[in-house]
């Protein structure tokens, strides 16, 4: 390993996040020196707000299942999920005391429900030995000589300073939750080595919805129910699950997972909707013989007493003001005509989507680096030697459910390794 004083590294790694921690470490692992740099003044700040504080550590499923639920280009993974994977990272956490436990949908917890607890063991399984740590600095330029990274222009609150190494591996994440520290540097950093930036958007976002109707519902969460993207008159995608109505909107599992089919459609202007299918065990028919039955049996019963057989509580005053029916009349004066529109509504609970809350609160980004610009045996970059990307930066997003986290980890720790072994 080439030393030459207090201001060269074997690497750089810059950004202290899920994939810049994994990199620091595996790098500092194989016995490289080490300068982590952060923004922010400690490491893990996303981290300790993903999963609602919770952290969602990863997904537990072979990688086949990974690649259906990664955007654009899954596949790009198949060495880093190779290299570094699930098991991987849960047992540098078991090993340090942090208990997991997969919940529903195969998502995986720590036992605490403390983000913390990760980020601790993180840090501690990363070590100090070979590692110096500089936050609160912000990278503000890459050095580069004949075709090569060979260092970053740091940028603190008293001074400016060049800090020269063997390799930089680039883990500044996206722009979503810029509170955080995710504001896009790194893609200013890529520009310079001249790399193409596919436009960030944001991805698994909670979508703002026209009219009063999702305000009345605010709180109310709908669990087996399947969610449909109208673009334009057109069914664009559809998923299946929970969903909660919020003040301003829609949000919850399925929309966040839709919302990155809407957010693409609203940008290239055109009109969206989400339509909510409460009965998708039931076909048209079925449903609308269920619903004859009940007011059959229910003759003298008030309408809006029926309904509790058919819809959370919460529902039925907003269903009975959009189709226009006296629920204090008996069922027996529920005509045909009545019958059929309460039938379609449940069938297809119709939002006209008008937006989102943007970056501010998009759990993830889409877009970034592109794929086919960096070796996925490496992390290296195609065009400037020993420089490497990990995380959010690289223009891969996924479903929610810990599919991110892992991304970063593997990523992250494929960058590490590749960056500490890279010739100088």
């Amino acid at each position: 390993m080439k030393k030459q004083g207090d201001s060269y590294f074997d690497v750089i790694v810059v950004g202290a996040g899920a994939s810049g921690l994994i990199a620091a470490g595996q790098a500092s692992r194989t016995g490289a020196s080490v300068l982590l740099v952060e923004k922010m003044e400690r490491a893990g700040r996303k981290l300790l707000i993903t999963g609602k504080g919770r952290c969602n550590i990863t997904h537990d499923a072979p990688p086949s299942e990974y690649y259906r639920h990664i955007f654009p280009n899954g596949r790009f993974l198949k060495h880093a999920f190779h290299s570094f994977f699930t098991r991987d990272i849960l047992r540098i956490l078991h090993d340090r005391g942090v208990e997991t436990t997969t919940e529903r949908g195969k998502r995986v917890f720590p036992v605490s429900n403390r983000a913390e607890d990760v980020v601790e063991a993180l840090k501690d399984w990363m070590g100090n030995s070979n590692i110096q740590k500089v936050y609160k600095c912000r990278v503000t330029d890459l050095l580069m000589k004949d075709g090569r990274v060979c260092g970053v222009r740091v940028s603190g609150e008293k001074e400016c300073r060049e800090f020269l190494a063997g390799s930089v591996v680039i883990c500044t994440g996206g722009k979503s939750y810029p509170a955080t520290g995710s504001a896009g540097e790194g893609y200013a950093l890529a520009r310079q080595a001249g790399h193409r930036i596919t436009e960030a958007q944001p991805a698994l976002v909670p979508l703002v919805t026209a009219g009063d109707v999702a305000g009345r519902l605010q709180g109310l969460g709908l669990k087996n129910v399947n969610a449909v993207v109208w673009t334009d008159g057109k069914k664009q995608g559809e998923e299946f699950g929970e969903l909660m109505f919020a003040h301003y909107g829609l949000t919850g599992p399925i929309i966040l997972t839709l919302s990155r089919q809407v957010v693409q459609s609203m940008s290239e202007g055109h009109q969206v909707e989400i339509g909510i299918d409460l009965k998708p065990a039931l076909d048209e028919k079925k449903l609308d013989n269920r619903l004859l039955r009940d007011l059959d049996s229910h003759g003298k019963k008030q309408i809006e007493n029926v309904f509790k057989l058919w819809l959370p509580s919460k529902l039925i005053p907003v269903f009975l003001d959009l189709l226009n029916i006296d629920g204090n009349k008996p069922c027996n004066q529920m005509g045909a005509k009545d019958r059929r529109k309460t039938m379609l509504l449940m069938k297809d609970f119709r939002f006209r989507v008008t937006g989102h809350p943007g970056f501010r609160e998009a759990i993830v980004t889409a877009g970034g680096v592109p794929t086919t610009e960096i070796n996925s045996r490496t992390m290296e970059s195609k065009l400037v030697k020993n420089l490497y990307f990990a995380g959010e930066v690289i223009d891969l997003d996924a479903d929610t459910g810990g599919f991110n986290l892992q991304i970063a980890f593997s990523t992250g720790w494929l960058a590490g390794q590749s960056a500490a072994s890279a010739p100088d």
